[in-house]
């Protein structure tokens, strides 16, 4: 009987042990929950914070542009503006359409403008006018831009507002004085981009051949060139030279009394009439 009651009290205690370390584990792993939902609720705050802050930064920050000079860190669309070291302490550039607008105030045809890929702009006033140059990324979208423009321009153009393509540069002029100022304004900016391959330019054999038979074609004009104005050159020293050749003959001989192919020296008088010449002309003995 004591035996009995000694194993059913070991079997309570290791029922008890199990209870109290699966309450225990379960308390655990509560406790681990709340704290892990705690961290997510931290850094999820954290990171909503570090957001803000960054966009409060960035609003705060001067606007960046995708090319830059290596030397001054002056944006390029910049310097292509005409006279841009005058005009860049009054130029606005800009890399969305509140900017652009802030500076040059609300006009219908900026709404034309797709700032989403990467387009960038720059405006500046000169005395033709106010000019705008739009940036495009690729060629399609200058190319869009420019058909829209034409088409908005045609429509609603005010008379003072031209317009031109060049290159990726979308440019217009507001306010425009006059046609000839403005288009002379519009002209001088040059769209200049240098094209680099990173890897092994595709074209290099046909650049290659091309400049070996352009300089083949230079080559064999040149030599033609040199063979005709030498011919030609001779040609025409040959005659000055036989005319004043000639020329100096034909004076010789008429200071001559009487022709004579032994120059006077020797001369037979078999008919009488040849004049006696004179003894310093003959030979000695």
């Amino acid at each position: 009987m004591h035996r009995i009651v000694t194993v059913v009290s070991n079997f309570l205690n290791v029922r008890i042990k199990i209870l109290s370390t699966v309450s225990n584990t379960l308390v655990k792993t509560a406790e681990m929950k709340r704290l892990v939902v705690f961290a997510s609720i931290l850094l999820f705050v954290l990171s909503i914070a570090s957001a803000d802050r960054s966009v409060a930064q960035g609003s705060r920050s001067p606007v960046k542009s995708q090319e830059v000079s290596e030397g001054d860190g002056i944006p390029v669309l910049v310097k292509h503006l005409p006279d841009w070291e005058k005009v860049k302490p009054q130029a606005t550039f800009a890399t969305n359409l509140s900017i652009l607008k802030a500076g040059l105030g609300q006009r219908p045809v900026l709404d034309l403008i797709d700032f989403t890929a990467g387009t960038e702009a720059v405006t500046a006033q000169y005395p033709a006018g106010r000019l705008v140059i739009i940036e495009y990324a690729s060629p399609q979208q200058s190319i869009e831009a420019d058909t829209a423009f034409k088409n908005f321009l045609a429509q609603q153009n005010d008379g003072r507002t031209f317009y031109k393509r060049t290159g990726n540069y979308n440019i217009l002029v507001f306010d425009g004085t006059d046609e000839a100022s403005a288009n002379a304004l519009i002209e001088q900016v040059k769209y200049e981009k240098n094209i680099q391959w990173l890897g092994e330019d595709p074209f290099l054999f046909h650049n290659l051949e091309r400049a070996f038979v352009m300089q083949t074609t230079d080559l064999f004009f040149s030599t033609v060139e040199v063979i005709v104005l030498g011919m030609g050159l001779s040609v025409v020293g040959g005659l000055i030279v036989g005319f004043v050749y000639f020329q100096f003959r034909e004076r010789r001989r008429a200071a001559m009394n009487a022709f004579s192919d032994a120059g006077g020296m020797t001369r037979l008088n078999l008919d009488g009439f040849t004049p006696d010449m004179s003894a310093d002309r003959l030979l000695s003995e």
